[in-house]
């Protein structure tokens, strides 16, 4: 099949820094939801919505997404209330997807619905969360520990992408037909953006030839999935910047060790030689964000333009195309070096993280040694006491699950 490039109308578009596609046009290479693979338990379609408008609407509505505003991002709920959420973090996302998406003639609701979705399946507390129930479920602890894995759920350890996967899956009770939210295979898919080898084969014996395939045939996933996940980074590493600095952890001078920040911190100062303290960074920041949405679009531009895709299809059968320049890809990993040593491993925030870490451990310790202890559990069949117990936890907030260590233990381990 012959690729279909943009006309040069469209090149001189490009060119100019705007879409080559016309307003709501799609490319070749996106997914189209008239195409979708569907859902896995069939329903009519929505008179007013295309299938992926749908899954966004059920994304938002969901109880898990309002949960997300408990949650943390790198600093603690209680630290702050100007500090970035699971929840803020999903909006910048999927802020930033749509952007990129319409520049490329992506599908913006399946960008939008994928951003809003990706961590639905964090635990309290961030990674310092996850890293505590990982380690409680590979070792297995409490008298339960020798109880079988149950059918239903997945290998041992804790994968965030996984949970996201379950909770639109199987852990949203909303409908009366069916467990989760039914969302669309793209949906899932891209909200499965890492896997565990073990997992994709658990995936792919319940659901042959769905999400879980691609991780054993060693395909890529949509570039609306590529996307989100890029979209994430850029969010991340910008709002962390900020909230580092707002902490105090973080100062501007720090900063200038930074090539990717300081280049547009001197262009803001050029400009607008008055410039100081947080106007200073608010510009500095956006100038940053803007370069590397610019970056993803050229770069991704001329690779589908070399590689002469023409369908979802040759999408899947090629490397990920969507992503920065070699020039922007590097300082971009400079940028996250720098957080991990001075702001991911300051002794401050390394020391809330072991409280923590604590607050989950301990938890799972508790309703695993003593199943009554756990609100309202009702045993499912086909998951042993341990995953719902990890479930359980997974699915709390910040506070909820101070409060609920505090009620258990007795010890209150944050201010």
């Amino acid at each position: 099949m012959t690729p279909v490039l943009p006309t040069l109308a469209q090149e001189a578009a490009a060119a100019a820094g705007a879409s080559p596609w016309p307003c709501g046009a799609l490319a070749p290479w996106a997914c189209d939801p008239a195409c979708s693979r569907g859902r896995r338990h069939p329903e009519a379609p929505a008179p007013t919505r295309n299938p992926f408008q749908r899954d966004r609407d059920r994304v938002i509505h969901s109880t898990a997404f309002r949960r997300l505003v408990y949650k943390t991002q790198v600093f603690l709920n209680h630290e702050g209330d100007l500090f970035r959420t699971r929840l803020t973090h999903s909006l910048e996302v999927a802020q930033l997807g749509r952007s990129i998406a319409r520049a490329l003639g992506l599908h913006e609701d399946l960008v939008e619905a994928i951003a809003l979705a990706h961590d639905l399946g964090h635990t309290p507390f961030g990674h310092a969360g996850q890293d505590a129930l990982n380690a409680c479920l590979l070792g297995q602890e409490g008298p339960w520990a020798a109880e079988p894995r149950g059918p239903d759920e997945p290998h041992g350890g804790f994968e965030h992408n996984l949970q996201s996967l379950r909770v639109v899956d199987e852990l949203e009770e909303r409908y009366p037909e069916f467990d989760g939210l039914n969302l669309c295979f793209e949906t899932r898919e891209g909200i499965l953006k890492h896997c565990s080898h073990a997992n994709a084969e658990w995936l792919e014996a319940r659901e042959p030839g769905g999400v879980g395939a691609r991780f054993l045939r060693g395909e890529s996933p949509s570039l609306e999935a590529q996307l989100a996940n890029v979209a994430d980074e850029i969010a991340y590493n910008a709002h962390d910047i900020d909230d580092g600095v707002r902490s105090g952890l973080l100062t501007l001078e720090q900063l200038e060790q930074v090539e990717l920040f300081d280049i547009h911190r001197r262009e803001a100062l050029a400009q607008h030689p008055h410039l100081t303290g947080r106007r200073l960074l608010y510009e500095a920041i956006r100038r940053m964000l803007s370069a590397q949405v610019y970056d993803v679009i050229a770069a991704t531009r001329a690779v589908l333009h070399a590689t002469g895709v023409c369908s979802v299809a040759d999408v899947r059968a090629q490397p990920p195309l969507l992503g920065f320049s070699p020039s922007m890809r590097e300082a971009s990993a400079r940028l996250k070096r720098f957080l991990l040593v001075n702001l991911y491993r300051h002794p401050q925030v390394m020391q809330t993280t072991a409280r923590a870490r604590q607050v989950v451990a301990d938890l799972y310790r508790a309703y695993c040694a003593d199943p009554a202890r756990l609100p309202g559990l009702r045993r499912r069949a086909g998951l042993s006491l341990r995953r719902q117990v990890a479930d359980h936890i997974a699915g709390m907030t910040d506070r909820y699950a101070i409060r609920e260590h505090e009620r258990l233990s007795g010890q209150r381990l944050f201010a």
